[in-house]
């Protein structure tokens, strides 16, 4: 009988690195095609920055560090609960 602190002795996916380098080869190579693609076709853009180079790529990866700040500094001190309070 195992104990219930105790996991499954078959390795996981990612548990052997050969995999995870795997993964984040493919996940880089695929964002380079992806920001690459944006050299290739003509954006009807209504605002002239619209039609920089990577601008979606940049636009949302500030988007996306501004929601984390956000959600850290602002969001955490109004919903946080007391260290001790489910005693």
């Amino acid at each position: 009988m195992k104990k219930s602190n105790e996991t499954n002795d078959k390795p996981g996916m990612f548990d052997k690195p050969e995999n995870v380098k795997r993964l984040l080869v493919i996940f880089f190579t695929l964002t380079g095609l992806t920001l690459g693609i944006d050299l290739f076709y003509h954006k009807h853009a209504i605002f002239p920055w619209e039609e920089y180079f990577g601008f979606y790529a940049v636009y949302g990866f500030v988007a996306c560090v501004i929601l984390v700040v956000i959600s850290k500094f602002i969001l955490r001190p109004l919903v946080m609960r007391k260290e001790d309070y489910y005693d």
